[in-house]
């Protein structure tokens, strides 16, 4: 099979092996250009972005020399001045030696050092950037930032950070440890008699995966659990969340409503004498607490099934008799990010613990709870995640940090503070921005407030291989190869494939990989043998694979020689974690394999966070109306909540301007699905152009008219490359992110709530501009 295709030469071209998070591919090379591409033998359903892969050496998006905005390069870093030509983002980009490129960056770190301290640069390369472990761009940048004297950094993620912060509170473990340790499939296909999936299990995002891939098997896990006879429930406001060949229950819940569902099962349990009160006693502290507040005895409300159905759009008795099911058999509850994605996110993971703890079958083989079933590949693969395999990073002398999704309190509020996890910080004054590896004019929420605060630093300086809106947002915009461009080791947690990733073809134009270019500016910053340790690239990637060899792999994984597996290609682990079962050492001995929290147990009632005296995020779960929701207010048919979801033809932002994503584009925009009611509502039918609009922005989408989605919710997907016409003005391509609300989930984890906005839409008569973000900026030669 092949996903791409050209006409070629007689002669038969090269075939070479390269690795993506979206899988492992085999590219065919005719005198320097790509004139096919196909999937890895070994992968069973590899994913059709790969054809994007050739479009990657398009020149007209790449940036292809060091480049410096005209403005910043004639009158230097603006120290309280109004710009010339309006700020970043705007303004023409002049071409500059890599000689002088190097003087510039090491010019400004230097002096932001050592006039404002290290704290005043902000080392961002949040993204997944490209797959591969040496040339992983955060690894590089902070390596690179710890020798030249530290930098601020963010901690956690935007996809998972509620509950990366919540978790080790009530289940004593780190969330991604959990999450390579979650029951595998064999064992869900085995013995699993209802999987009730909030958020579903959207094949979607399987496509991708942290790291990269070998192989996608998820599907046929899938196919597996439905020929077995598992129930599959998709609680989600979208129906092909789970895809409609796993013949799934849909109950369209209205978004940001599953904390209300998931206490009103455990009502129902409790109400009906189902809930498990030896596991309670015997695994679990803090249960009464939180059954008074069930049973309404704090605030004189019951928590019940007809209470949730007012909030959820559920009746209450599917409620109930979901409920009476779960009791019933072996059930496993998946939870998506998603759910934690969203005002007071901690609460739908807390109470879909309480709820799995209340039946009383964690540990148990296809019962419990999960988190992430389908939020990428590898999740549930019996697989045992290694790891070991990375590039080693320098020490960082600064202590100062922000949440990962507070980047613009961090620019509009030098010195003011901020509550995380129980203390109190400071954010530092930021002078210097260096960004690696990731697109934050992709992935932030409310863009048009992100690119008013981006314009206060002094500098920001930008690798980047492409012409994106975070480039276009650079002071100084440093060309770098992409993942065809250069050799690599792919490996992540829980796929069996250790893949040698080998270049495709040459760098474009002057583009050097982000080891390249560090290393020159570290030499000229006078580190440069610290940085390099005196290895070239080759050198790095056998260095790896040795240290991995010697570490983390021993006595688990006899690796073969580094030479072998280069001509080999790649290397499989064994499926030998098939029994998996999240949490059944703790089940089986409880003293012996406590869990890591303050009285070893799941804690329903955390009084540690309890202490933390947060009135958005109390002691137990419970139920907190979101800022924004269905059930505001006056909202009446006139608003409608955006989903803004992972998409179906790229990894977030990446290769938007690719073949595969710009296929599914209506009128050149990014599709938005809305139920034909709502659609009919709006004089709208398919396929017409559209504006969503709200207090924080606006922007253009292609209509998608669908019963797949619930009535009062649109889908927008992430990921259309941010194209305003003016600045704060209309997005011309539809990146759902100049919607959505910058606000923490709570004081706890301050995590992004991209899943609460409300919207307004309506039909767009007669002709609009058409999509100019896949045109370079004005470039100037140099002198």
């Amino acid at each position: 099979m092949r996903l791409y295709d050209r006409p070629m030469n007689e002669e038969k071209p090269k075939t070479i092996q390269t690795y993506t998070h979206w899988g492992t591919y085999h590219i065919e090379v005719d005198e320097g250009d790509i004139c096919a591409v196909h999937p890895f033998d070994a992968d069973p359903d590899p994913s059709d972005i790969g054809a994007a892969l050739a479009d990657a050496a398009d020149p007209e998006l790449r940036v292809t020399a060091p480049m410096v905005r005209k403005s910043w390069l004639e009158n230097g870093p603006p120290t309280g001045r109004v710009e010339p030509d309006g700020g970043r983002g705007r303004g023409a980009f002049v071409e500059v030696s890599w000689e002088k490129a190097n003087e510039l960056v090491a010019g400004e770190l230097s002096r932001v050092n050592r006039t404002h301290g290290p704290q005043a640069i902000f080392g961002g390369s949040y993204g997944w950037a490209s797959a591969g472990v040496f040339h992983r761009a955060s690894g590089q940048l902070h390596r690179f930032l710890g020798l030249a004297g530290g930098f601020t950094r963010s901690v956690n993620t935007y996809s998972v950070a509620a509950a990366e912060t919540l978790i080790p509170h009530i289940l004593g473990r780190p969330f991604f440890l959990l999450s390579n340790e979650l029951t595998a499939w064999p064992v869900i296909a085995e013995h699993t008699d209802l999987m009730v999936a909030f958020g579903g299990i959207p094949m979607k995002n399987t496509q991708v995966n942290s790291g990269g891939l070998g192989a996608h098997r998820c599907r046929d896990w899938l196919e597996k659990l439905r020929a077995g006879g598992v129930n599959l429930v998709n609680v989600s406001p979208v129906e092909d969340d789970i895809d409609p060949q796993f013949d799934a229950k849909w109950l369209a819940i209205a978004p940001n409503t599953d904390t209300a569902m998931l206490l009103a099962l455990a009502h129902s349990l409790v109400a009906e004498g189902m809930h498990d009160q030896a596991f309670l006693a015997k695994y679990c502290v803090g249960f009464e607490p939180f059954l008074l507040y069930l049973m309404g005895a704090d605030d004189g409300v019951a928590k019940d099934a007809d209470w949730a159905a007012e909030i959820t759009g559920i009746s209450g008795q599917d409620i109930r008799n979901l409920a009476r099911k779960m009791a019933g058999g072996r059930t496993m509850i998946s939870l998506a990010w998603s759910l934690q994605r969203a005002d007071h996110g901690e609460q739908p993971y807390w109470a879909a613990i309480a709820l799995a703890a209340m039946l009383g079958q964690i540990g148990l083989p296809g019962g419990g709870i999960g988190f992430g079933y389908g939020a990428q590949a590898a999740y549930g693969n019996p697989v045992t995640a290694l790891g070991g395999l990375a590039l080693p990073r320098s020490a960082n002398r600064v202590a100062d940090f922000i949440p990962v999704a507070r980047i613009t309190d961090l620019l509009e509020n030098p010195g003011g503070t901020f509550d995380y996890n129980g203390k109190r910080h400071t954010y530092p004054e930021t002078k210097l921005i260096y960004w690696c590896g990731g697109n934050p004019f992709h992935h932030h929420q409310d863009l048009n407030r992100l690119a008013r605060a981006w314009q206060r630093p002094e500098t920001v300086i930008v690798n980047e291989p492409w012409w994106t809106p975070t480039a276009r947002h650079a002071d100084i915009v440093l060309p770098a190869a992409t993942s065809l461009e250069r050799n690599d080791i792919g490996k992540a947690a829980n796929d069996p494939f250790i893949v040698a990733s080998k270049k495709v073809l040459e760098p474009l134009g002057w583009a050097r990989t982000d080891y390249q270019i560090f290393s020159g500016v570290a030499e000229k910053m006078g580190f440069g043998d610290e940085f390099s340790e005196g290895r070239n690239e080759d050198a790095w990637l056998r260095h790896l694979w040795d240290l991995f060899a010697q570490g983390s792999a021993r006595g688990k994984v006899e690796l073969p020689q580094f030479d072998d597996f280069w001509n080999a290609g790649h290397f499989e682990l064994a499926a030998d974690d098939d029994a998996r079962v999240l949490f059944e050492g703790f089940r089986s001995d409880p003293d012996g394999a406590g869990l890591n929290t303050p009285s070893g147990k799941i804690e329903i009632f955390s009084q540690t966070i309890a202490d933390f005296g947060y009135e958005d995020c109390p002691g137990h779960p419970v139920w907190i109306e979101p800022a924004e929701w269905l059930g505001t207010e006056g909202v009446g048919s006139k608003y409608l909540h955006l989903i803004s979801n992972q998409p179906s033809t790229k990894l977030h932002s990446q290769y938007d301007f690719g073949r595969v994503s710009r296929a599914a584009k209506i009128q050149g925009r990014e599709p938005v699905s809305i139920h034909p009611d709502d659609a009919a509502r709006r004089g709208i039918i398919d396929g017409d152009l559209v504006r969503l609009f709200n207090d924080r922005g606006q922007c253009l989408a292609g209509a998608k008219v669908t019963n797949t989605v619930r009535p009062g919710v649109v889908v927008l997907a992430t990921g259309a490359w941010w194209d305003p016409e003016t600045p704060g003005g209309l997005d011309r391509h539809g990146n759902a992110n100049v919607l959505t609300l910058d606000k923490g989930t709570s004081k706890l984890s301050q995590a992004p709530i991209s899943q609460t906005a409300l919207i307004e839409l309506e039909k767009i008569d007669g002709e609009m501009a058409p999509v100019q973000i896949f045109s370079g900026p004005e470039i100037e030669p140099g002198s």
